[in-house]
């Protein structure tokens, strides 16, 4: 695995818990929308990294990724403290479960996401052939306080008849105060948006965030029908499974 220094553009707090920072593009990168690099700091002579998600699209000039600050973590809490001119080292291997080709074309594309998970889908919802490929596109964000809504300004000038941002909010009051998975699993997501019921057979799923809420969803779909992306081939929903149990 081959990494190069690369120097943060620019850094944009969202909360107390989560930042967004860009970096100049590793000139051997080639990506999927919605696939993942390790990238890390060094000290001491030793390379701390770890698996982020790319927030940009793969035509754009610079790198984008969303972050949550671990006080404690061993890289978040060196990594939350970067500023422009400075370096991080990012590697040239792409991977991950979260692009177009780790899911069928279908009528509805649902991404859920809490979290930092939310990174995959902005570089999906950036691209116009998400769009292409599907009648509807819907991206429910969880969090637990409002200003960790990333990227909300930028999702809600998106919308239109066929693209829905669904924010919601756990612990706070809030407009949606309910958790995403809970809003699908109930049918209360559809009946918002005035959508058919989830159906395997049509509408595509994809998943990242939380390990717990990515583990009840995966044996939720399972249980009604829906099949998983996997060495057997391609199904109608997909999750990113990499950052389990890594520090958030």
């Amino acid at each position: 695995m081959a990494y190069s220094e690369q120097t943060v553009q620019w850094v944009r707090p969202w909360s107390a818990r989560t930042f967004s920072f860009a970096v100049t593009r590793p000139a051997a990168l080639r990506f999927r929308n919605g696939e993942f690099v390790t990238l890390g700091l060094r000290r001491e002579g030793k390379l701390l990294a770890r698996a982020y998600s790319i927030v940009s699209t793969n035509d754009a000039a610079h790198l984008e990724f969303l972050s949550i600050h671990v006080p404690d973590g061993p890289l978040t809490s060196l990594l939350a403290q970067v500023k422009p001119g400075e370096t991080v080292w990012v590697n040239d291997k792409p991977t991950g479960t979260l692009t177009l080709d780790h899911i069928r074309p279908g009528r509805v594309l649902y991404m859920l996401a809490t979290g930092t998970g939310l990174a995959p889908f902005m570089s999906l919802v950036r691209d116009p052939e998400t769009h292409r490929r599907f009648e509807q596109v819907v991206l429910v964000h969880s969090v637990r306080s409002a200003p960790e809504l990333a990227y909300r300004e930028e999702l809600t000038a998106r919308e239109d008849d066929r693209f829905h941002y669904v924010p919601t909010v756990t612990r706070e009051p809030f407009p949606v105060q309910a958790r995403g998975a809970d809003l699908f699993r109930s049918g209360e997501l559809t009946r918002r948006l005035d959508l058919p019921a989830p159906d395997p057979e049509f509408d595509r799923v994809m998943v990242c965030g939380n390990p717990a809420m990515t583990k009840e969803m995966t044996e939720y779909l399972k249980a009604h029908g829906w099949t998983p992306t996997n060495h057997k081939g391609v199904g109608n929903f997909t999750t990113e499974l990499a950052f389990v149990l890594r520090e958030s």
